[in-house]
């Protein structure tokens, strides 16, 4: 497919496909299979990515893909997707297992526009999404010491403050994780989600395994 080569036609397209986004679970929706995906770079043109799947019941992994390449889309906040997208959509394609859900290592409606990288995915593959990021696009208070406390993140909207994720604990007294719905999910499922793959560290496996992928690959240039 053909993407945008310039900063307002990339922001046009995200408030094109913004309206897409569906913030609600099926009523039957399954996650048998999740996978973790995330980029690395090499150098400002050259990037890394990594899809790896894995059984959401045992985390035992099934598949992994790592496709490099360049991009030649400006480094500019807001605007990531259309640096890392097209590679990772190429990682999607390799692997053999079709997953359920897919997990970006950054944001999904914790957006300017309420269209972060988990629900460019989300809405161009059709598959449940969601952001797990390791920093606050938003405000936020604390949450509780204890693992699965969270609280709201919000940001500015039309009318006031606006949820556009949550600071979910993922361990006893670690820092919080910041979840945001992509699309085909809902906000409680989605970290109902992260807390079943992080059941002994901060970052949920998806993230962990796919992060230690890329950077073992970037750096071997």
């Amino acid at each position: 497919m053909e993407w945008p080569r310039t900063v307002d036609d990339a922001v046009a397209t995200q408030e094109r496909l913004r309206t897409q986004v569906i913030t609600t679970s099926a009523p039957d929706l399954r996650i048998d299979t999740v996978a973790g995906l995330d980029v690395g770079y090499r150098s400002d043109d050259e990037v890394v990515g990594v899809c790896v799947v894995f059984d959401a019941k045992t985390l035992a992994v099934l598949d992994e893909a790592v496709v490099e390449d360049k991009t030649d889309f400006p480094y500019i906040a807001g605007l990531f997707a259309f640096r890392e997208m097209p590679v990772l959509l190429r990682t999607l394609d390799q692997v053999t297992v079709t997953p359920d859900l897919l997990v970006a290592d950054g944001q999904g409606l914790a957006h300017p526009r309420r269209f972060g990288l988990a629900c460019h995915l989300g809405v161009h593959t059709g598959i449940p999404s969601i952001g797990v990021a390791k920093n606050a696009m938003g405000r936020f208070e604390q949450p509780g010491h204890s693992r699965g406390s969270a609280s709201d993140l919000v940001m500015d909207g039309d009318h006031g403050d606006e949820v556009v994720g949550r600071a979910l604990r993922t361990q006893d007294g670690v820092k919080p994780v910041f979840v945001s719905v992509g699309h085909k999910i809902d906000l409680d499922r989605a970290c109902a989600e992260v807390l079943r793959l992080a059941p002994r560290y901060r970052l949920p496996e998806t993230t962990r395994r796919a992060d230690t992928l890329t950077r073992r690959v970037a750096s071997s240039g």
